[in-house]
């Protein structure tokens, strides 16, 4: 089979793989019909990621027909059409039974990282019973591909763990796919007042066509002055920290009210400052977390009914074979206005 293998710091290539089998009787052989590139696939090829190396076939999302099931996998079918969660869970461990599959311990993160993943013709998925989802022949399976790992990520650590509610005011500080997909989730809980915050002009303008009430470019030298002025300068009482690196999760700290929460969603590469010092006395909570994927059910069923548009993420699809393409155009998200690409088997 076809295969996108990461083959050393920074590359990645096209190559032929033999077509996965089930290995353990939990097993399913899904055979892709779409599949996209994440932000951790780029931390996986800058070398970030030691547990993924060189030879592993990326990718943890997507969406497929069911090809072959392990003799212990009921409910599922040869030829059933699921979502693929990004999140591998056995359901019984411990960490399992506290609602934190991410942290599972045959498990979790394991698509695209410690084991093969997505971005191929055909994956191995463990533990399917837990691990996929039957789609309905009524939605779109490209736009379903959002709900494996952006979506569910966006939900449970950023506007869940950021405790948005109806008449909550929430700054969101990235505007990328997880930023956006924040928003759009924010969205669900009514909140009074919903900022996002980048240095991308052409970002900042999708954001307001998704439905942001106000965008500020952080370029501005008076960016918390213009922000703080939306609230009273009573700051944010959500602020997500959709990035990953020092300088925005400063601002979070600037920005946060009284009794807010700090959601960080982005993934750090290097130690950040905490102000405790400002902080200590303001009743403030920061929330840190691994997406676990356990909303998937609740968000496929806003999908089905198209309460959720996640069509909004997609701005660029390309073919399996035009793969390195895509990563290409990813890698230079902000010079293609990209979001998320799809790929097509």
């Amino acid at each position: 089979m076809k295969s996108l293998v990461y083959t050393g710091k920074g590359t990645v290539a096209i190559q032929d793989r033999p077509k996965p089998t089930i290995t353990s009787p939990t097993d399913a052989i899904i055979k892709l019909k779409h599949t996209t590139i994440c932000g951790t696939d780029l931390h996986i090829i800058k070398g970030d990621v030691p547990t993924a190396t060189p030879g592993r076939i990326l990718g943890h999302e997507g969406v497929g027909v069911i090809d072959a099931v392990g003799s212990s996998v009921n409910g599922f079918e040869v030829g059933d059409v699921v979502l693929i969660s990004c999140i591998t869970a056995c359901g019984a461990c411990s960490f399992c039974r506290k609602g934190m599959p991410s942290h599972c311990v045959s498990g979790g993160w394991a698509l695209g990282n410690t084991i093969d993943g997505t971005q191929a013709e055909y994956v191995r998925v463990p533990h399917a019973v837990s691990s996929l989802y039957k789609l309905p022949g009524t939605v779109d399976l490209g736009d379903a591909v959002m709900l494996s790992d952006v979506l569910p990520t966006g939900l449970e650590c950023g506007t869940l763990n950021g405790k948005v509610k109806p008449g909550s005011t929430v700054a969101i500080i990235g505007a990328g796919a997880i930023g956006m997909s924040v928003m759009l989730t924010s969205q669900l809980y009514s909140p009074s007042l919903l900022v996002v915050v980048d240095v991308d002009d052409a970002r900042l303008a999708l954001a307001k066509s998704f439905g942001a009430h106000n965008t500020v470019n952080s370029k501005a030298a008076d960016t918390v002055k213009q922000l703080m002025a939306m609230t009273n300068d009573e700051g944010f009482d959500t602020v997500v920290e959709a990035v990953g690196i020092p300088a925005t999760f400063e601002l979070c700290q600037q920005l946060v009210a009284p009794g807010g929460v700090i959601a960080n969603v982005g993934v750090h590469g290097k130690k950040v400052d905490l102000h405790l010092e400002m902080l200590w006395d303001r009743n403030i909570s920061i929330t840190t977390r691994l997406v676990d994927a356990v909303t998937t059910p609740m968000l496929l069923k806003l999908f089905k009914t198209n309460k959720l548009n996640a069509s909004r993420l997609i701005t660029h699809r390309y073919s399996f074979k035009d793969c390195e393409i895509a990563y290409d155009t990813f890698k230079a998200a902000a010079d293609h206005k990209a979001l998320k690409v799809l790929i097509s088997m």
